[in-house]
């Protein structure tokens, strides 16, 4: 590894807020200018998807791999049968082994599309826990690694002293032990150096370093970074409808798409370091063009476009924008059928039979965009109501057959922000 790479790459992370503690920062530094390390990040399968609150230490394992290093993706599929007490204030509900298998797949295919498996000198590797977990014995796991730790020790770790007011069972203590094995043992086998996650993994992270020294010793280094927070204290990764996945299927990429733009100005040039690859020059002009005219909300822009390529593709950020200049100026009808599904996939839809015409003023009642008909009247002689982008200003108004989007749609608009989706069957 060059210098050069290496300077670049700790001084970017730290330029971009990403490192929240390291062992032996002088150490690393020397090691990964010297050679090309093996580095891991576990992600244990409590979901049939990741959302972006894993997208950090993806992108950290990204960045390692673009610096010439060689990532492990360890998705948990023996730790997560047990599960981490880390940053939590309750015992974790237990899934049985073939739902933790399935969502053990599924993550190891999104993983697959953040990271290169195919590059010829340093390429990703993907790994579960639960193929040397799961042949362990108890008599000797207690006695080959077990013993290695004392109760005093892990008591000490904040995610199991945390705990002890609530209480907090044997199988959730023994966590810690598990996953330090996963360090020792991607250590022996791969030759891993580095773990790296988030900064509630400290304890389970150094307990792998100490068992690591108990069990033959080596080079071995970990790395936190910092919890994502923003600036209004409300919880990252959160909208409206819930938590934002990265399968499109689960949060759709307009919505997607429409987290990031809808960023606050305190938060967006901090989450430009933490989730883009963009260059320090870029993010500082998109800071300056936020100072002098933030209202062109330039840089929220930026953020949306570039994550939501990193995480669903160009063609997503071309749907998501459309979509969005459609909303904007109320035109939807040169939406295709999958762009008017996927975005209005969280506003209210009602199914209403399919005549060869509709009464407006019934079809606003029927989708719940009026309480009663004499509201509906005011909303629409007010000139507040659109429909498929066409204002209507008269009670006696109704939809033709032939007005519906794709022969089976309205998109009904009062005021500038309510939508409903009116689907005809």
């Amino acid at each position: 590894m060059s210098t050069n790479t290496v300077t670049n790459l700790l001084d970017d992370l730290e330029y971009r807020g990403l490192v929240y503690q390291m062992t032996d920062k002088e150490g690393l530094g020397k090691k990964l200018q010297n050679e090309r390390v093996v580095l891991y990040c576990g992600f244990d399968p409590t979901a049939d998807s990741l959302h972006i609150g894993s997208l950090l230490p993806i992108l950290i394992l990204r960045r390692f791999q673009l610096a010439g290093h060689i990532p492990l993706a360890l998705v948990g599929g023996g730790t997560g049968l047990i599960g981490d007490p880390s940053g939590r204030s309750s015992e974790r509900s237990l899934n049985t082994a073939d739902t933790v298998a399935s969502w053990t797949d599924s993550l190891k295919r999104q993983l697959s599309g953040f990271l290169d498996f195919d590059v010829q000198d340093n390429p990703a590797k993907l790994v579960s826990n639960y193929d040397w977990i799961a042949p362990l014995d108890v008599i000797s796991f207690l006695r080959d690694v077990g013993k290695n730790f004392t109760v005093n020790y892990m008591l000490a770790k904040d995610s199991v002293d945390s705990r002890l007011a609530n209480g907090i069972s044997f199988t959730e203590f023994s966590y810690m032990i598990l996953q330090a094995y996963d360090f020792h043992k991607l250590h022996t086998e791969h030759g891993c150096a580095l773990q790296v996650g988030g900064s509630d993994q400290w304890g389970n992270i150094t307990a792998g370093l100490d068992l690591i020294g108990k069990m033959g010793g080596g080079d071995a280094f970990g790395m936190t970074m910092p919890l994502v927070t923003k600036s209004d204290g409300k919880k990252f990764g959160k909208s409206e409808t819930g938590a934002i996945w990265l399968d499109r299927s689960k949060t759709s990429a307009y919505q997607f798409y429409q987290f990031w733009i809808n960023t606050d100005d305190n938060d967006v040039i901090k989450f430009l370091k933490y989730f883009t690859f963009l260059t320090r020059e870029q993010i500082e002009a998109l800071e300056e063009e936020l100072n002098s005219h933030p209202e062109k909300r330039t840089a929220q822009r930026e953020l949306a476009r570039e994550v939501t390529k990193l995480v669903h593709g160009s063609d997503a950020v071309v749907s998501a924008e459309k979509i969005t200049q459609a909303f904007f100026s109320g035109d939807v009808t040169q939406l295709s059928e999958s762009e008017l599904v996927e975005a209005l996939a969280d506003m209210p839809t009602t199914v209403v039979p399919a005549n060869e015409e509709s009464k407006l003023i019934d079809l606003l009642i029927q989708v719940g965009a009026a309480p009663s008909r004499r509201q509906a009247k005011q909303d629409i002689e007010s000139g507040a109501v659109s429909v498929n982008g066409q204002k209507f200003t008269s009670i006696d108004d109704v939809i033709q057959a032939e007005q519906r989007l794709h022969s089976k749609y309205a998109v009904l608009r009062r005021g500038k922000k309510n939508y409903y989706l009116a689907r005809f069957e």
